[in-house]
């Protein structure tokens, strides 16, 4: 990734305001410059990534380059919504990374089994939140190559 590149946009998906609100504060210490998006279970995921009711306007729901996904969510859970984003030849390219509270081997074996790139058990203490963001970040906005953003506008 060029360093002059504009930043990506992360987009969490998770039901609790709370985590939601951690995740934001841990990306802004580990000071990530990146634009930041959230939507509050499945079903909302993938209206944001259709571009479906308020997300229809390109500046409204702006393509991801992450998407940090929570498993627990209420209509459409993360397993349901991960298959959606991997059968889907325009989304599948987008990095799914799972961030959950579950440390279940069944729930490890399935997301991997559907595409997950990457699957994280979220930290209890902030600190620890901070480094996982991180870490998350220089991996995956420094180390790794992602293909160009497709539909961006």
């Amino acid at each position: 990734m060029t360093l002059n590149a504009k930043p990506i946009t992360i987009l969490i998906a998770d039901d609790d305001a709370d985590d939601r609100m951690m995740a934001k504060e841990a990306l802004d210490e580990s000071r990530l410059a990146n634009d930041l998006r959230f939507v509050e279970d499945g079903e909302e995921l993938m209206d944001y990534l259709h571009r479906r009711d308020k997300y229809q306007r390109p500046a409204d729901a702006p393509r991801p380059g992450l998407i940090l996904l929570d498993l627990n969510m209420p209509k459409k859970d993360g397993r349901e919504a991960l298959k959606e984003i991997k059968d889907d030849a325009e989304l599948r390219q987008i990095p799914v990374v799972v961030l959950t509270t579950s440390k279940a081997e069944e729930d490890i074996y399935r997301t991997y089994n559907l595409g997950v790139n990457s699957f994280i058990t979220k930290p209890v203490m902030f600190e620890s939140l901070v480094d996982v963001m991180k870490a998350l970040s220089k991996y995956w906005f420094e180390i790794v190559e992602l293909p160009p953003g497709r539909g961006e506008d």
